[in-house]
């Protein structure tokens, strides 16, 4: 976990207490913090009976060997500030980190949370050099809880009766799939109106922002956590489990050359392979104009001379 802030060590938390990992290291540049962190999760070993290892470092050669590295170290944004603000900064921060992870974990699986998470898990693809099925971008599962959340909070029911995926960028553009969303196997269309859809569509692309806004001084964890623990337990043990995550296209959906977020099978070996719904006309122009979004911060990125 390259990060010890409140994500990465929530994360980790859930990592290691459901043992799906023999160790967790902690990484982060603060002295102390990380290894307060790991000590303090290690001392609640005994009550929650987990044998997992974790400890905490300062030293990015201790990442040495690590099958899955989680990147959540950067800049977390404050009110008023959107995602895009934080490119230069966290473009910065996350040039040195890839170079760590490609000189000490050349063969790990890389999941980048980072925001903005789809430029920021494309220049780490970039400058690891890595496999595109072997770097992937952490939003799908946690804008796609989003939604489903609010729907489910909408209808009265359990958020375990809706499913359903949000596509594209992790911002404002992102595409929740309404034709493909269900409750109970119940077509959402057939529950609910276009204009109380559209309004909960709008709510789950402005989620981050409704957290923030709350919390004045920090941004979510929780969720972003639960999100993070869903993917890593997905590599770990193999599951194949199909969740939208942000990949690398190289023609799928008619996009190339630009990350952005789509169903995925991962598996042990990263993602197996993206998965191409049929979905509708107007969201497959919405999908395209959201890699679109992207691919402008990217070209930000070059001109910025970070790539």
């Amino acid at each position: 976990m390259i990060g010890a802030g409140n994500v990465g060590a929530t994360a980790g938390q859930k990592i290691a207490e459901r043992n799906i990992a023999d160790e967790v290291v902690f990484v982060d540049v603060v002295e102390g913090l990380p290894q307060g962190r790991a000590l303090d999760m290690m001392e609640s070993a005994p009550v929650e009976g987990f044998n997992t290892k974790v400890r905490g470092t300062n030293d990015f050669s201790e990442i040495s060997g690590s099958d899955v590295i989680v990147v959540t170290a950067g800049l977390a944004r404050k009110p008023g500030m959107t995602r895009s603000d934080l490119l230069d900064k966290n473009a910065s921060i996350m040039s040195g980190v890839s170079e760590h992870i490609r000189k000490e974990a050349p063969n790990s699986i890389v999941i980048v949370v980072t925001n903005p998470m789809d430029i920021m898990t494309y220049l780490t693809f970039r400058k690891t050099g890595f496999d595109r099925k072997k770097v992937i971008g952490m939003a799908g599962v946690l804008d796609t809880s989003r939604f489903r959340t609010f729907v489910a909070e909408a209808l009265g029911m359990y958020p375990s009766q809706v499913t359903g995926f949000v596509l594209g960028g992790h911002g404002p553009s992102m595409v929740p799939v309404i034709s493909n969303t269900s409750v109970g196997g119940v077509p959402l269309t057939q529950l609910m109106s276009r204009e109380k859809i559209e309004q909960i569509v709008q709510r789950t692309r402005m989620g981050g922002d409704e957290i923030v806004n709350f919390l004045k001084t920090g941004s979510a964890f929780y969720a972003p956590a639960s999100s993070i623990y869903e993917m890593v337990k997905s590599i770990a043990l193999d599951e194949r489990k199909v969740l939208p995550c942000s990949a690398f296209l190289d023609g799928e959906y008619g996009i190339r050359d630009i990350y952005t977020g789509v169903p995925v099978v991962l598996g042990s070996g990263g993602i197996e392979r993206v998965l191409e719904l049929q979905i509708s006309q107007e969201e497959s122009t919405a999908l395209k104009g959201s890699a679109d979004a992207v691919r402008k911060d990217v070209e930000l990125l070059k001109e910025h001379k970070h790539l």
